[in-house]
């Protein structure tokens, strides 16, 4: 899992977001989980991108468990356990995006 925190004082925009994951040749898709909803645990056959726009997502991989705010990003390597659920009382909007295992 990697996670990178946002440092500039201006966020990105979900359209800058997007140019920024086509840039590093993915396909990107936006994805709005309502206040306090969340996705059960899962995992993929393939490395999951995802950034937030906006709202907080409480993120949990493999038992490790991290809050996302606007502009922080994740990856999560293929066939790991995760889950996650937007935070608090505003919809969680990410841009989200899958690319192939090295």
């Amino acid at each position: 899992m990697i996670v990178s925190r946002w440092q500039a004082a201006l966020l990105p925009t979900k359209e800058q977001v997007k140019m920024i994951f086509f840039a590093e040749g993915l396909e990107s898709q936006e994805e709005v989980l309502p206040a306090r909803a969340g996705i059960k645990e899962h995992r993929h056959p393939f490395d999951e991108v995802r950034m937030v726009v906006a709202g907080e997502l409480l993120v949990n991989v493999s038992g490790n468990q991290l809050l996302l705010r606007s502009g922080d990003r994740i990856e999560i390597p293929s066939n790991t356990k995760h889950h996650y659920q937007a935070y608090g009382n505003e919809d969680c909007v990410c841009v989200v995006a899958q690319k192939a295992p090295l």
